[in-house]
């Protein structure tokens, strides 16, 4: 995708547009290439390039974003109160747009090999939590190693971090519920990005230690181990028992080098919160011509979020690889749109205040800007929650719009790292795997600069285009998977965030 700026301070995304995007803020009675400007209208938000007729379909990126709710003149504010959702046909054209396969390019990165020919781009120590009681007592044990100096012997090992969730009882014990739960804790103890695990039940709940290993195929040895707390004697016996099997992971965690790894070993999982009017524009599309240089390297993206590419799924279906990949996608939106009817709710609940405020106002829209972040390449997989992702290239995995939970699931398949494109603003970190955090636009980065990596807002304002932002993107992907630190890596950000999809009844 190729923005046009003028030098009067609208962006026309294609001729056919409805619409234009404000660079600036505009002022009643100003004027922008020929269009007098009736109203106030924020930077980021659309204005009518002509007349809109009550119940005509409004388009953006050539895509229908919404339907006028009255009359609309050249030059007025297109926003909530005259542009509404509404029923159309879609063409999903299953496979209309596959491309050739690209030919492999061989770049780098210094990664850290493990002994079952996984790459990693940190190198941590988790202790995981089987349900919320055990929370407390291994969160104390991961405090005592930041607390300590124990970790200034060990400059190899990144940290220890202790990974906790609100679920694991309550929750029927063979139930879809369960089955993500243990799912997503599988995906994560055999995350190549901990050098060791360490897994702390309390003993009496529903997602039994002896369960999850059996459904996750997990097995306990020299860098993997689990207790109850009921077994050793209550909390302190096992906060003293957690700290003393961390201390014996250390010597073997702390053994490891960086080396010479070929691209194909990065897994990216893409992200976007706190999405603008700009995000579609600038950071999605640059992040989607890195991924497009990523995959061309034999590398991985996982794109997610089913809630926020709805509406959009036909531009990610004429792109399927084969019509099952299509099916599974168009599969995942009809679950979708009975999930949220049963909870009495409605698709179009996002965008969220942040979002209507920075310029987006149906989820149509805000979900043709997040699929650019995909890039251009061919569809090649759609997973569900946390499922291991092992085909390569572009490709799917069904969560929820809500990052944490999203990124979540992304690292439970294999994601080493995120790219989190944000407008509004966001300070999310992701342990094990590090967060590259994309600006959609200047204003955001000189606010926020000490929590984003990279200003997007620069093709905004015409200094750089998606191409070269691309690029830059792509390099920081690889000196990032290489160990250089993102700033919600230097903010100690990335236990918290961690928040696996909690579905099904609570009992």
């Amino acid at each position: 995708m190729r923005t046009a700026i003028s030098q009067q301070g609208l962006i026309l995304l294609h001729p056919e547009d409805d619409v234009a995007i404000c660079r600036t803020q505009m002022m009643s009675g100003s004027t922008a290439d020929g269009l007098n400007i009736k109203g106030l209208i924020p930077a980021g938000h659309k204005v009518a390039r002509h007349a809109i007729a009550v119940g005509q379909a409004v388009r953006r990126y050539n895509q229908i974003i919404g339907f006028a709710s009255k009359a609309i003149l050249p030059g007025e504010h297109v926003h909530t109160h005259n542009l509404v959702m509404g029923d159309f046909d879609k063409d999903y054209a299953v496979g209309a747009d596959i491309k050739p396969q690209s030919f492999k390019q061989h770049a780098g990165f210094m990664g850290i090999k493990r002994r079952n020919g996984q790459v990693a781009t940190r190198n941590y120590i988790g202790i995981l939590s089987s349900v919320n009681c055990s929370a407390t007592v291994a969160r104390a044990i991961a405090d005592h190693f930041r607390s300590s100096q124990v970790l200034a012997d060990f400059p190899n090992v990144d940290g220890v971090v202790a990974l906790t969730h609100g679920a694991g009882c309550g929750m029927d014990d063979h139930g879809a519920g369960m089955q993500v739960l243990q799912r997503t804790l599988a995906g994560y103890a055999l995350h190549p990005n901990f050098s060791a695990i360490l897994l702390i039940g309390l003993g009496c709940e529903a997602n039994q230690i002896s369960s999850l290993l059996l459904n996750g195929g997990l097995q306990e040895g020299e860098q993997f181990k689990t207790f109850n707390i009921q077994d050793v004697g209550g909390t302190g016996k096992a906060v003293e028992r957690g700290i003393e099997l961390i201390k014996t992971f250390l010597p073997t965690a702390n053994a490891v080098q960086r080396e010479l790894c070929d691209v194909s070993h990065i897994v990216v999982g893409l992200q976007c919160g706190g999405s603008d009017g700009y995000s579609g524009i600038s950071a999605n599309p640059a992040l989607g011509h890195a991924v497009d240089l990523l995959v061309v390297h034999g590398g991985t993206a996982i794109l997610s979020e089913t809630p926020e590419i709805y509406g959009a799924e036909h531009l990610l279906t004429r792109r399927a690889s084969a019509p099952a990949v299509a099916d599974k996608l168009l599969q995942r939106i009809r679950w979708w749109e009975q999930y949220v009817q049963i909870n009495q709710g409605e698709m179009n609940n996002n965008p969220a205040p942040g979002n209507k405020a920075g310029g987006l106002t149906t989820i149509l829209e805000k979900s043709l800007g997040a699929v650019a972040k995909g890039g251009t390449g061919n569809l090649n997989a759609v997973y569900e929650y946390a499922e291991a992702v092992t085909e390569r290239g572009l490709v799917f995995m069904d969560t929820p719009g809500y990052d944490p939970v999203s990124a979540t699931g992304q690292v439970a398949g294999g994601a080493n790292l995120i790219c989190f494109t944000t407008g509004r603003g966001s300070a999310y970190g992701c342990a094990p795997s590090p967060s590259l955090k994309l600006a959609t636009n200047s204003d955001l980065w000189r606010r926020q600069e000490a929590d984003i990596d990279i200003n997007c807002g620069e093709i905004i304002d015409g200094v750089a285009s998606i191409e070269e932002m691309g690029e830059r993107i792509f390099h920081a992907i690889l000196a990032t998977a290489s160990g250089s630190k993102s700033k919600s890596e230097l903010h100690g950000y990335g236990q918290n965030e961690f928040v696996p999809w909690q579905l099904g009844a609570v009992m």
